[in-house]
């Protein structure tokens, strides 16, 4: 009860105007305020319409990596029961609301009591599932109040993680006590699970469901798939036009602070390469017009040749354009495939995002030093499928070794694809405890 006070009284006000507060300023941050005006009539309309099955699953993720770590359950439960959506960040509410498994998508709103009232009010569910770590308090203790079921999939705590501060310790006790299982994708994770929980509670080592997910996305891509009428395709036909003698480096997901490393990088590789250095397929994280407009100036700036991705036609000659700048979504896993080298944005920003997909593909990943919510990057680089990089001389060092050296590229990817398929097998393993409630 005192935790309860203390969160409600003074977290719960501080986050509702620090959300506002920030909204002023944040483009993604107005969306998010915008969409969560009528939650409750869009939930109330969607579930009218959705199908009327004995049980409901509710699953909430903040992003797109925790829905992708959800997905594969879903779609295995979807046959059988009712999948209600709730997610936190505009970047993911597009591909929520069109996919095709879930039968109500929405915002999940502020985390105040009312709220989490209505919403077990209003989706009635059998269980509810946080995927990685987004786990609202009000929320659990609701469903607690109610005996209904809560399970973690996919979760993560890493070391220094602020819920394991002795002041917070006690408070995300009073939380997670309250979850019935942790389906923890390591023994470390679940190991610090434990410190907030009673050693009664079950907390199992399940693996993390992404691989799956990313695995069955990278066997299903076809390379020289034509998919827009009228224009160069990606593949074999991307391919040939960019002309093979080169090597071909993708970025994908990238920020302006990954391109302050990666463009000098470039600058450097091509000065002490000529004659074999890669062409660069740039693929920012958000292809706004300003983003391009930015890349575009950048570009201007260090005298490279470059065309966006929108101005390509069927004959066009690629073999002396060094950047091609990826201004459309979408196509990140296609263009992977095309890759000798990868480097993965985000890390040079906040956090690394997804190093699977490339390695998936048996691609040697590069990426910058902020990988502490990537486990999978770790790993990457203690095995030698990946080169975590700080500045622009040590991301152009590293990629110069593996331009020179096909036989190290090669073996940096294969060690990249074995750790995948080594980690299959999460799904089947997290199954097992959504099935003992569904």
């Amino acid at each position: 009860m005192f935790w309860r006070l203390v969160y409600n009284l003074f977290a719960v006000p501080v986050m509702f105007v620090g959300f506002y507060v920030a909204g002023c300023c944040n483009p993604k941050i107005q969306e998010g305020i915008k969409g969560r005006k009528r939650v409750f009539a869009e939930l109330t309309a969607q579930l009218q319409t959705a199908r009327q099955l004995e049980k409901t699953v509710w699953f909430h993720f903040t992003s797109v990596g925790e829905f992708e770590q959800a997905k594969p359950l879903i779609e295995a439960i979807y046959a059988e029961t009712r999948i209600v959506l709730t997610f936190f960040s505009p970047s993911v509410a597009p591909n929520a609301r069109s996919y095709p498994y879930a039968d109500a998508a929405v915002y999940l709103p502020l985390d105040t009591p009312h709220n989490s009232e209505r919403l077990i009010r209003l989706i009635e569910p059998t269980l509810i599932v946080f995927s990685k770590f987004d786990i609202w308090p009000n929320l659990v203790w609701r469903a607690s109040k109610q005996d209904l079921p809560i399970i973690v999939v996919a979760g993560t705590l890493h070391a220094e993680s602020k819920r394991l501060s002795r002041f917070a310790k006690p408070f995300f006790r009073s939380v997670h006590r309250h979850i019935r299982v942790h389906c923890a994708i390591s023994e470390g994770d679940a190991a610090r699970f434990q410190e907030l929980c009673s050693p009664t509670h079950e907390i199992v080592v399940t693996g993390d469901t992404r691989y799956e997910q990313v695995y069955r996305r990278a066997t299903a891509v076809e390379s020289d798939t034509e998919f827009f009428p009228g224009q160069a395709t990606l593949g074999r036909g991307l391919q040939a036009h960019i002309a093979t003698k080169r090597p071909i480096l993708i970025a994908g997901s990238t920020y302006t602070e990954d391109e302050k490393v990666l463009l000098p990088a470039y600058q450097r590789v091509r000065e002490n390469i000529p004659d074999t250095f890669p062409h660069l397929i740039l693929v920012p994280h958000e292809p706004t017009p300003e983003r391009i407009s930015e890349i575009r100036a950048a570009l201007n700036r260090q005298q490279l040749a470059y065309l966006c991705f929108s101005e390509l036609i069927s004959g066009i000659d690629l073999s002396e354009v060094d950047i091609l700048i990826v201004d459309r979504v979408g196509l990140l896993a296609k263009l992977y495939g095309l890759a000798d080298i990868a480097f993965v944005g985000g890390s040079f920003r906040g956090s690394v995002h997804n190093v699977m997909e490339p390695a998936a593909m048996a691609k040697p990943v590069l990426f910058g030093p902020t990988i502490q919510n990537a486990r999978e990057a770790s790993l990457l680089v203690e095995r030698g499928g990946a080169k975590l990089v700080r500045t622009p001389q040590q991301l152009a060092d590293a990629m110069t070794v593996w331009l020179n050296d096909t036989d190290a590229r090669g073996t940096a990817g294969s060690i990249g694809k074995q750790l995948i398929e080594e980690n299959l097998g999460a799904v089947d393993r997290t199954l097992k405890h959504l099935q003992a409630y569904v």
